[in-house]
């Protein structure tokens, strides 16, 4: 028996069901990457979930007390800085690894000279 979840749960599973921001901030988010919060997730929206926690988590990189006062294992905001960053990397490179819409890869290397 398969088990419909919407965009926003997904997007919270995600986010490890951490209460960063309300509902309608995160809808917010969400429909800035084209996605709409009441939809039934599917695998064919992955790339623009995965970028919507990154817009989130770039948003706490700036906020990194609020981070921090929901992670509570970090004892300096150094600490939670850097694991911040970290999860910002991990979630970067998922990112480019999935192919877009015309079946293309974003390579993680950039040519260093053109014709």
């Amino acid at each position: 028996m398969a088990t419909t979840v919407t965009v926003l749960d997904r997007l919270k599973i995600e986010l490890s069901n951490k209460e960063y921001y309300s509902d309608d901030i995160l809808a917010m988010y969400l429909e800035e990457n084209s996605l709409t919060s009441t939809d039934t997730y599917a695998t064919t929206m992955k790339k623009q979930l995965l970028q919507t926690v990154y817009d989130i988590l770039q948003s706490l990189s700036n906020n990194v007390d609020l981070f921090r006062s929901i992670e509570t294992e970090f004892a300096t905001v150094g600490e939670a800085y850097q694991y911040l960053s970290k999860r910002m990397d991990d979630l970067q490179v998922r990112i480019l690894a999935i192919p877009d819409s015309t079946g293309n890869k974003t390579s993680v290397f950039n040519y260093m000279f053109s014709d």
